[in-house]
């Protein structure tokens, strides 16, 4: 393997973090155990398994080079013409392969570590008497940024029953769908389709064929009109916010989590009954929890209409494309005021089918897609300040992330329940993950420890919403 550049989108994942918002995905899964000692066997097999995953390996190293050629100039004498021979592709693709390194000033790639130890990576820890306090203490610390950043923590129960595997990957090194199957790779083998392969790209040279320039000029203006089109579109998103201090916080640096159970056949009655998608459903599940936890802990719902951020995902599925983040997203407001819980679901499917007929390249939500014409030195310097902008631009995450439809298994333990933990921006106090895997819906929560003591009242407050909602579909 050699070192691959980190894609924009990346990059800026990597320089927003600080020590008090570390950037780092998880997925708390727990286990049915089958003898005491699964969980000391469980750690042993995802530390000899991680070994022999590729992507396990790959570190981020920060690229601070001068903007001078790097590539050896020997190099560039061997592919040099005879005399009278034209500049041919073998002496332009070397230059222009130089020219673009030596750009990447600012930047940062993955590369193999030489030291990759997997005992560094997998940690067994104390038999716990519950798994999200341990999980919400965990993730409150930043990856190791100079060692591949990723960590699997097993938890021992107390009851000896069961045990728990807390996953964590720095969202530079995976999105949610790489990271899941980084982390399917460490469970028992299974029979899988072979994932399609991705087509070569062919050689470019330093300048590009006069005949793809009208295509270039075209593709720029587009680029041009599409930032305008989200700029303008994240502008109005600000005016007439109404959110609640809830959801916003002086960071802390402590972390809680939480988890909430809901049976899928439930939240596919309340579609059929009501309309809209399974993703409709749990989003609106979600803005009736919040209604409910605010009037409970005497905030209050009045008017409040925080702006949810969800997340796209741009890759193509069954790829084989190793790295980056392939995402982009949608802006909603979730309607919190609204009493009727039908009429919640109705705003939400209306606000979710306009953001689908505009698609994942325009509007508010697909901020992340600047991060591409921003330049490596831009992410560098603007980062921390990107950062503290999230709470600008939207008030809480809302993200789904897909699991497999089969039972996954770890030294023949079955994995039981498995709540997605999506990382929190720098200024806010909540962050809502949700996942489907086995007929349940799984609903993972990252709260600011110190603003939201009260955590598990939300957990319960998504269940409740769901039984009032087939209450109602069922009358």
């Amino acid at each position: 393997m050699t070192a691959d550049p980190l894609a924009p989108l990346d990059l800026a994942f990597w320089n927003i973090e600080s020590a008090g918002h570390p950037m780092h995905l998880a997925a708390l899964g727990v286990f049915r155990a089958g003898s005491p000692s699964a969980a000391a066997h469980a750690a042993d097999l995802l530390a000899s398994r991680a070994a022999a995953v590729p992507g396990l390996r790959m570190r981020i190293r920060d690229t601070w080079q001068p903007l001078t050629l790097r590539r050896p100039l020997s190099a560039l004498r061997r592919t040099w013409p005879a005399p009278g021979e034209p500049l041919t592709a073998a002496l332009r693709q070397p230059l222009a392969s130089a020219l673009r390194r030596s750009l990447a000033f600012g930047g940062a790639a993955r590369e193999p570590d030489p030291g990759f130890d997997p005992l560094d990576h997998v940690r067994l820890h104390p038999p716990a008497a519950d798994f999200h306090t341990a999980a919400g203490r965990l993730m409150g610390r930043p990856l190791r940024r100079t060692r591949p950043p990723w960590e699997a923590h097993v938890l021992p129960g107390e009851d000896g029953t069961s045990f728990a595997v807390l996953f964590k990957f720095h969202h530079a090194l995976a999105d949610g769908l790489r990271a899941l199957t980084l982390a399917a790779a460490l469970m028992d083998p299974m029979d899988l389709p072979a994932p399609r392969p991705r087509p070569a790209e062919p050689p470019r040279g330093l300048l590009p064929d006069v005949r793809e320039v009208p295509g270039l000029v075209r593709d720029a203006l587009s680029d041009a009109g599409r930032a305008l089109d989200i700029g303008a579109a994240v502008a109005r998103s600000t005016l007439d916010v109404r959110s609640s201090p809830a959801l916003t916080c002086a960071p802390s640096g402590t972390r809680r989590t939480a988890g909430a159970v809901v049976d899928l056949d439930d939240v596919h009655r309340i579609r059929k009954s009501a309309g809209g998608t399974v993703n409709d459903v749990t989003i609106a599940v979600v803005a009736g929890a919040l209604r409910r936890w605010l009037d409970e802990r005497g905030d209050g719902s009045e008017g409040v209409a925080p702006r949810a951020l969800i997340p796209v995902s741009r890759r193509r599925p069954r790829t084989a494309h190793p790295q980056g983040n392939r995402l982009s997203g949608y802006l909603l407001r979730l309607p919190v005021d609204q009493r009727d819980p039908l009429v919640r679901l109705a705003l939400v499917r209306t606000a979710m089918d306009r953001n689908k007929d505009a698609g994942p390249h325009r509007g508010a939500g697909a901020v992340a897609l600047l991060a591409e014409h921003v330049p490596p030195l831009g992410h560098r310097l603007g980062g921390p300040l990107l950062g503290q902008a999230a709470r600008l631009w939207f008030d809480v995450l809302v993200t789904s992330v897909p699991l497999p439809g089969f039972g996954l298994r770890l030294g023949g333990d079955p994995l039981g329940a498995v709540f997605p933990l999506a990382p929190l921006a720098p200024g806010h106090s909540l962050a809502v993950a949700v996942s489907t895997y086995r007929g349940r819906v799984h609903y993972g929560l990252v709260a600011d420890g110190a603003a939201v003591p009260d955590l598990d009242r939300l957990a319960r407050a998504l269940t409740e919403e769901v039984t009032a909602l087939t209450a109602v579909c069922d009358h």
